[in-house]
């Protein structure tokens, strides 16, 4: 499967409750922090759910 980098770009000082714990989940924690993550639909779920807080880097 493909892998994607995801970056948080944008604080999560703010967001609701679940979005930080989705956050959590991929693995960021602090403002500019790179993870890479199997592209699986759970992933890409997660990551849409805060689409305005990451940006996938290529």
């Amino acid at each position: 499967m493909a892998t994607i980098k995801v970056k948080q770009v944008k604080s999560r000082i703010g967001a609701p409750k679940d979005q930080k714990r989705t956050l959590d989940a991929l693995g960021l924690r602090k403002m500019n922090k790179v993870v890479e993550h199997e592209a699986t639909p759970s992933i890409l779920g997660m990551i849409n759910k805060v689409k305005h807080l990451v940006a996938v880097v290529e």
